[in-house]
Order: C-alpha cells, then sequence, then structure tokens
C-alpha cells in the first residue's frame, strides 16, 4: 500500500493520547502509523554498520563478538462496546553488541545506529566484560557454530497487518463488539495486537543474518450481568496469538474444530472469526449465570488445546529450561523440580502416551523464525518422549554444562536493547496416532468434564504443585455433555497430572494455544511463544469448586 491510500484512513491514530502498559510497547517511540509502512533499512547497510562494531570489538580485546541491529514495530487497536478507546503505533530501532573478553560476557547497546556508535558500543561491550572477568569464576564455553554467511528468513505472511487501513481494524473489532451486545453481553473490549521485528545478526562466526517476522493477535473479553443478583460472567476469546498476517482474520471453513456435540465450543487452527466466536461468548457468558456450581472430587478431564496449552507452558515448557534447572534463573515463579538429578533417576515424567517436542519451526507458529538471537539455525527436538524426559532447552553457553556440544537455537531478546538469554520455544504435545475425534473421545468417558480456554492458574517455585481454571466447563455423564458447568479448577502436580494422560485426538484436531507477553528475567523480558496439542483426556483428576467458601 501506498502512504497516499493511507490519507484519511489513518486519523483515528491521531488520538493516541497514551501507551497503555502492555510489554511490548513501552520499549518503542509512539509514530504516526504510516511510518510502519517505511521500508527496512537495506541488509549491505547493516552489513557495514556490523562489521564496523566486530572489527572495534575485536581491536579492543574482544575473542568473540555479535551484533544485532532491530526495528521493532508494534501496533494495537482498543475498542470497547461501540467506542474506539485508543490506537498507538511505536518504533524502536537501535543496536545491541555482545563480546567475550578474558573469557567473559559483555554488552552494550546504542540507538545511535552509525558505524562510530556501533563502534563505541562495542568497545563499551568489551570493557564491560573486562570489569566483569575480574570476578567470574569461569570462562565462558560457547558450543561450535558455523557462519552461515549472508542470509535471510521471512515469515511467510500473505497480508501484512500493517499494510490494511486503521479503519479496517476498527470496523472489525467493532463488529465485533456489536455481535457480543446484540446477543446478550452487557460489555464488550476488543484488541488487536501487530507486531513486526525486522532483525539482522552478525558474528565474528561469520553469519550475516536478516529476518522479517510477524505476529497478530485479535482478542476480546465478554462480560454479561445478572442486574437483579449483581452476578456477572465473563469469557475471553478463543483464539490464538499467531506467527501470521492479517490474513488470519480472514476466517476459513477447513480451520473451524467443533468441540463435542452439547458443548456450542468452536475452536480455530490458521484463521479465525472473531464476529463467530463473539457471538458464542456473549450466549455462553449468559448461560454461566445459570449454570451448576460443580461438586469437587475426581474426575476425567477432556482439555481442549486452547486451554491445554497454558498447562503445556507452566509444567513442562518452564520447568524445562536449563538456566531454571540449574538455578541460575528463578524469576517469574522459580526453579525446577526437574533437575539434572531428578531426571538421571529415570523417574517418569508422564505416561508413555506423552510425547513433548520443542521446536521453532511450525508454520503459523509464535517461535518460528530461521536462526535465534545468537545465529543458530532452529530445530526441532524432543524433550519428553513415552514420558520420560530427555532433554531440556539451552543455548551456546549452556550446551557444555549437560555434556552436548550445540545449541538449541532457542535464544531471544526482546529488543535490540537488551541482551539475548535463552527463552522457551514452541513446546509442544504431539497428537495421537490414531484416529480419534473428540467426540469419540468424550463417548468413553463416564464422569468428566471438558474444559475449553485457559483461565487463572497458580504453580509453586518449582514447578511442581498447580491448580488450572478455564473459559468455559461443561459435565459430561455416561459418554454425553450433559450442561455447562460453572466454579471449576483443577489441581494436581506435574508428575501426576501428565502421568494421568490416556491420550489425546489425531492431527485433525491440533492446533495452537498461545503467549503474546511470557514474561522471564531480571531485569524482565517478554517473548511470544505457541503451544500445539490436541485435545487430550486425563484421568482421575481433582477438581474443587473455587467458589466454596470455608466457614
Amino acid at each position: 500500500m501506498k502512504r497516499r491510500d493511507f490519507v484519511g484512513l489513518t486519523g483515528l491514530a491521531t488520538g493516541a493520547l497514551f501507551i497503555p502498559s502492555v510489554p511490548g510497547f513501552g520499549s518503542g517511540n509512539p509514530v504516526d502509523a504510516m511510518r510502519l509502512l517505511d521500508a527496512a533499512v537495506d541488509p549491505a547497510v547493516k552489513k557495514k554498520l556490523a562489521d564496523a562494531a566486530m572489527n572495534a570489538a575485536k581491536a579492543a580485546g574482544a575473542t568473540y563478538c555479535d551484533v544485532r541491529i532491530g526495528r521493532y514495530l508494534n501496533q494495537g487497536v482498543f475498542t470497547r462496546e461501540k467506542q474506539v478507546q485508543n490506537i498507538v503505533s511505536t518504533e524502536s530501532y537501535g543496536a545491541g553488541i555482545r563480546v567475550i573478553a578474558n573469557g567473559t560476557w559483555g554488552f552494550a547497546a546504542t540507538n545511535t545506529v552509525t558505524e562510530a556508535g556501533l563502534a563505541k558500543a562495542a568497545q563499551l561491550a568489551v570493557q564491560i566484560a573486562k570489569a566483569n572477568s575480574k570476578v567470574q569464576k569461569a570462562q565462558v564455553q560457547l558450543a561450535p557454530q558455523k557462519g552461515y554467511g549472508e542470509v535471510s528468513w521471512k515469515a511467510p505472511i500473505q497480508l501484512n497487518a500493517f499494510e490494511v487501513p486503521i479503519k479496517d481494524k476498527v470496523d472489525i473489532l467493532l463488529a465485533a463488539n456489536a455481535k457480543a451486545m446484540e446477543n446478550g453481553a452487557s460489555f464488550v473490549n476488543s484488541v488487536l495486537f501487530q507486531v513486526n521485528e525486522q532483525k539482522y545478526f552478525a558474528s565474528t562466526d561469520g553469519s550475516y543474518i536478516d529476518q522479517d517476522i510477524h505476529r497478530i493477535w485479535p482478542t476480546f473479553g465478554v462480560t454479561a450481568i445478572d442486574r437483579a443478583s449483581g452476578k456477572f460472567r465473563s469469557r475471553q476469546a478463543l483464539s490464538a496469538p499467531m506467527g501470521m498476517g492479517y490474513e488470519y482474520l480472514t476466517p476459513k471453513a477447513a480451520d473451524k474444530i467443533a468441540g463435542p456435540a452439547g458443548s456450542d465450543v468452536i475452536g480455530y487452527k490458521n484463521s479465525y472469526d472473531i464476529l463467530e466466536d463473539a457471538a458464542a461468548a456473549a450466549k455462553q457468558v449468559k448461560q454461566k449465570l445459570t449454570a451448576k456450581s460443580v461438586v469437587p472430587g475426581k474426575y476425567d478431564l477432556v482439555l481442549d488445546p486452547h486451554h491445554l496449552g497454558l498447562t503445556i507452558h507452566e509444567s513442562v515448557g518452564h520447568p524445562t529450561e536449563l538456566d531454571r534447572v540449574l538455578g541460575y534463573e528463578a524469576n517469574y515463579a522459580g526453579t525446577s523440580f526437574a533437575t539434572l538429578e531428578w531426571k538421571a533417576k529415570n523417574i517418569p515424567y508422564g505416561s508413555k502416551q506423552v510425547n513433548i517436542v520443542a521446536d521453532k519451526l511450525q508454520a503459523n507458529s509464535l517461535g518460528a523464525v530461521g536462526y535465534d538471537d545468537e545465529g543458530v539455525k532452529t530445530k526441532e527436538w524432543d524433550l519428553i518422549k513415552e514420558g520420560k524426559l530427555i532433554d531440556y532447552q539451552k543455548i551456546r553457553d549452556q550446551a557444555a554444562m549437560v555434556g552436548q556440544k550445540e545449541s538449541d537455537g532457542c535464544c531471544y531478546s526482546q529488543s535490540w536493547q537488551d541482551v539475548q538469554f535463552q527463552r522457551m520455544p514452541n513446546v509442544s504435545l504431539r497428537p495421537g496416532t490414531t484416529k480419534l475425534t473428540v467426540d469419540e473421545m468424550v463417548s468413553k468417558v463416564d464422569k468428566g468434564i471438558y474444559i475449553a480456554g485457559n483461565g487463572s492458574f497458580s504453580i509453586d517455585q518449582q514447578r511442581y504443585n498447580f491448580q488450572f481454571g478455564g473459559q468455559v466447563f461443561y459435565a459430561i455423564d455416561k459418554g454425553k455433555i450433559t450442561g455447562m458447568l460453572e466454579d471449576v479448577a483443577y489441581q494436581a502436580n506435574t508428575q501426576e497430572f501428565w502421568n494421568s494422560c490416556a491420550g489425546s485426538c489425531d492431527q485433525a484436531d491440533y492446533r495452537f494455544a498461545g503467549f503474546f507477553n511470557d514474561g522471564k528475567g531480571q531485569p524482565s523480558q517478554s517473548s511470544a511463544v505457541s503451544h500445539g496439542s490436541a485435545t487430550t483426556r486425563f484421568n482421575g483428576v481433582n477438581v474443587i469448586n473455587t467458589a466454596r467458601k470455608i466457614g
């Protein structure tokens, strides 16, 4: 789209008075929406800048240097009922330089993106490394990494979200709000987040990597109120944030996956019908107002992928991060029970039906890139195979700590001004290999609950004992959905829960859940990650009533 085509279509953006406290938006500068259409910097220019930094680092005494030049573009459109609350467009541009000198890491960043500016930052990074070396007990050991020369990777999007007029984005959000209100909602708010990371990586290993990464997340919250009693219930969107362009908002029938008969739940694969979901959400929140409160006890759970993604994230994704395992990372809910000593005992992490894989390759996922933020080509690897923990997530300076010789390609930084470190890749539960639909799965459950959507959760400091809620809950009695339930949460420990896994539906039911802003580190950084699964059954899980009061 040409700039002149935007004239008259972006005036709403001038009404933005503040940047909301949404991770990823605070680090950028507010800009006119048209600026997001500016062409990316030529890779040849970025190569000259990177070479200036690397030459300066080596001259100052660095034995290794990598340079990340990044342009980070974000846009959020925020609405409520019939009003546009805010439209925010931001841009952040700069470079981060990481070095090893005297066997120790040093890092510096600059928004003066010139050869002189990057050279100065590189020299500062070396000074910091040498200062750090005075207290460093062991030298950094980097896993070997070949240089790839000049290469590039682009997300295979069909339509850049920033090329879509803001009016069109507002219209679809307001239309979703109207659908919710027409179907009985008392309140509704909706948001469209869009991200483009234009990232360039260069290193003294000989890599010059240019990447163009896109993400999108349409979401909403619907609330219904019983004004006589004051009781209210809510339901969030069943969309997933995706590594896609605006094409995600063009619904396709083939991407709609029905929940079990009697549930009125529709899941989505690689496209999303926000109007359909908003209407369904409004109907469901009205049902929640009069739904039966769950009777606590043991139930077989049938968990929809949009729900199960959060449980995978918290009870498998984080505890298999090697820095947590080794005790180097404890921010955002602690370390990990799955230590090297625990793994050596061959204790089952789950049942033989549990096969969990890590990757940064799956098409349309949030984690999909060609290369990570230290120039490692991305891949897929097993974390749990037939219930046994067999590997962790690790980067170049961690591989030697567990006797391995290569990185897993899961290093990431949220921006040019933050140092890269180990971040969760996509972590997914493989679907079943035998044909099985969700209706067939439910038909074999005598006493159970079907759960869709992720809700509140709690997990302890070793990622072991936990509690998870959801968005909608349906009773299963003798193989049939018999009605909606409320006040449901399940409690278990990680090992107990995954060992209760009785199997998953097949590939036809497989889809992503995801998180746009997964927090880790101190200072905190956020990243985006997807979790794939098919609908999965867990037997004999303890369910509590969240509305029950003591005394």
